[in-house]
């Protein structure tokens, strides 16, 4: 996607080092633009521990690089093969509800463990993490156009008036290497004249919909208008939603959706009031394993004082503010699950299916083999 006419991917290697992996700090966004270099593993750790990079692909794909610097650290070392393992697991520690981080990971420990020669690994583990960032952007391009359909479907049975789509958190190029997951299907119906205009979730505690995902709409000139979270059950009521597309975080080959908190009882208005409810994902945040996404979807709890405090711009200087007494207990379930029986569909990279195993496996039928 472009920031103020240049494009720009969410991770990529330094081009005048290539053991140095940059990204777009979101944290600062929408108010400042910084790219932060990571040149170890604790600091791709930290990137992700911390939401420097969030969102499922990126998540992934960052976890993808930081096993590429673990190789490049790892060969010096005695016992190169222990240190990999160690930082595969620390990594995949750093947030254990999207999927999309242990698939990267697990990856790249196929093939240091199909790699001969040690000093091999780096190379090999630098050209996957490349591939994997690859595919990451290419499958979102793939929804973007699987998805289009709905809105031009949606456009023509307005006769052209304004398509409104609901979304929550920020599933968008920022959570991707590119284009995004839920906003993919957005940007491609923007692009081709549709007239969209999108419902932006602010998404507490971290408001990943009003600092992230409206700063990209408004990167891109999609018209958009940020809301309280509670406010979607209300434009439902009263016809100003036409359809919500939301992200995932991890979805059960079963149907069953984990997303950011809130996603649940969008799903429960969306239904109530007969407005389609579409989970836009590449195939990498597929749980193959679990079968009960409620009971078996570890759900990260994140430090309370996320709830407790707010971020925003004072004159020129980003401050935090206290939300509630330094007493206050605090709960921050970062996810919730979506049951499969609320889903309308999952817009995928090979197409959409229905959220049930049979639909999904006949989009991914090598997968079979775990069925």
């Amino acid at each position: 996607m472009k920031i103020d006419g240049q494009h720009y991917r969410t991770i990529w290697l330094d081009s005048d080092d290539d053991t140095v992996v940059c990204i777009i700090d979101q944290r600062p966004l929408p108010h400042q633009f910084i790219i932060e270099a990571l040149h170890t593993v604790d600091d791709v750790f930290v990137a992700i521990r911390d939401m420097h990079v969030r969102g499922a692909g990126l998540i992934g794909a960052a976890g993808a690089y930081g096993m590429y610097l673990a190789a490049v650290d790892a060969v010096s070392h005695d016992n190169p093969l222990a240190i990999i393992k160690r930082a595969a697991d620390k990594l995949k520690s750093s947030r254990p509800t999207a999927v999309n981080l242990s698939y990267a990971i697990d990856k790249q420990l196929d093939c240091i463990n199909n790699v001969l020669s040690m000093s091999d690994i780096p190379a090999k583990t630098k050209t996957l993490a490349q591939t994997i960032a690859d595919e990451d952007a290419q499958a979102c391009f793939s929804i973007g156009q699987h998805g289009f359909p709905l809105i031009r479907y949606l456009s023509e049975q307005k006769k052209g008036q304004p398509v409104n789509i609901l979304t929550h958190c920020n599933a968008g190029w920022l959570a991707f290497v590119d284009h995004g997951s839920a906003t993919a299907p957005i940007y491609a119906s923007h692009d081709a004249g549709i007239d969209v205009h999108v419902w932006v979730d602010e998404t507490r505690p971290r408001n990943q919909g009003s600092r992230l995902t409206a700063w990209e709409l408004e990167q891109h000139g999609v018209p958009f208008t940020v809301i309280t979270d509670n406010t979607g059950g209300h434009l439902m009521q009263n016809g100003l939603v036409d359809i919500v597309i939301v992200g995932s975080d991890r979805t059960t080959h079963t149907g069953d959706v984990a997303n950011k908190i809130g996603t649940y009882l969008k799903a429960l208005a969306a239904q109530d009031n007969d407005i389609p409810f579409y989970v836009a994902l590449p195939s990498s945040t597929f749980d193959w394993v679990i079968q009960d996404g409620c009971k078996d979807i570890p759900i990260e709890q994140r430090d309370g004082d996320e709830v407790k405090h707010i971020q925003g711009l004072d004159g020129n200087t980003l401050k935090s503010v206290l939300l509630t007494t330094r007493e206050s207990n605090t709960a921050n379930y970062a996810f919730d699950v979506t049951p499969a029986r609320l889903v309308t569909g999952l817009i995928t990279e090979r197409g959409i299916c229905k959220p049930n195993k049979a639909s999904i496996l006949q989009l991914y039928p090598e997968k079979r083999v775990n069925d």
